[in-house]
């Protein structure tokens, strides 16, 4: 019989809930999960699954709402249609000497 060790990982309540309730609808358990992993991870010698940048819209909504998302493209349509109505600057230093003398 082979030997047994415990790992002990650290994540989020939130997580823990959502993929305890997603696995357990699978009829399989975390320490079940964990161990297909590792043992693909063996077996393949590589990640047994893809790993991928969240999307920008993932990124996105993580900072901001949908509704300022929205307000932005709004305004970055208008700037595209009118650019004669809004400033310019090539660089942060003429920025702040802008915003200072308003």
């Amino acid at each position: 019989m082979e030997s047994m060790t415990n790992v002990n990982i650290r994540m989020s309540v939130e997580d823990k809930e959502m993929a305890t309730s997603i696995l357990e609808s699978m009829g399989l358990n975390m320490t079940t999960l964990i161990n297909m992993t590792i043992k693909q991870l063996i077996q393949k010698r590589k990640v047994p699954f893809e790993i991928t940048a969240p999307s920008e819209d993932a990124y996105l909504l993580k900072y901001f709402t949908k509704e300022e998302l929205e307000e932005g493209a709004r305004e970055l349509e208008l700037m595209e249609n009118h650019p004669e109505n809004y400033k310019c600057y090539d660089n942060l230093n003429d920025l702040y000497q802008s915003l200072n003398e308003d």
